[in-house]
């Protein structure tokens, strides 16, 4: 039967109707309507305006509701919840594409470069793990 399942499912695919995408989510059908009209999870559009969910839009939906269901927050703090994930997400893409940048310009040791992120220093080739609380207090 796994023979004929693709090997990788696109994550970003418009998929979903509402109304499955609602299941998988375990929401009902008019909370995704509404979640929509308030930005919060806006999908894609078939050409008869029908709303496509892809399985990302699935994973948000269900985070929405872990943050309001057992969290207790209410939707604008979601909306800022979301909006501050994405903000991160872009800002370690942003750093990744950087640090990538920085190693195909490395020369072989002449320049140095220093990052420290989540534990580890960074230095040159040089690759040292250190416990977070080693480094010294920021001024």
């Amino acid at each position: 039967m796994s023979d004929f399942l693709p090997a990788r499912m696109d994550v970003d695919a418009p998929l979903f109707t509402v109304t499955v995408a609602a299941r998988l989510a375990e929401m009902h059908p008019q909370t995704l309507r509404g979640y929509d009209r308030l930005g919060l999870v806006v999908p894609q559009r078939a050409k008869g305006r029908g709303r496509r969910y892809t399985l990302r839009d699935v994973a948000r939906l269900r985070h929405i509701q872990t943050l309001s269901q057992e969290e207790g927050i209410n939707l604008e703090g979601i909306r800022r919840i979301l909006d501050l994930e994405g903000q991160l997400e872009e800002a370690h893409t942003q750093l990744s594409r950087l640090m990538d940048l920085l190693a195909d310009r490395e020369d072989g040791g002449s320049a140095r470069t220093f990052t420290a992120g989540h534990g580890t220093i960074h230095l040159g080739r040089t690759v040292r793990a250190r416990s977070p609380r080693a480094l010294p207090p920021s001024r």
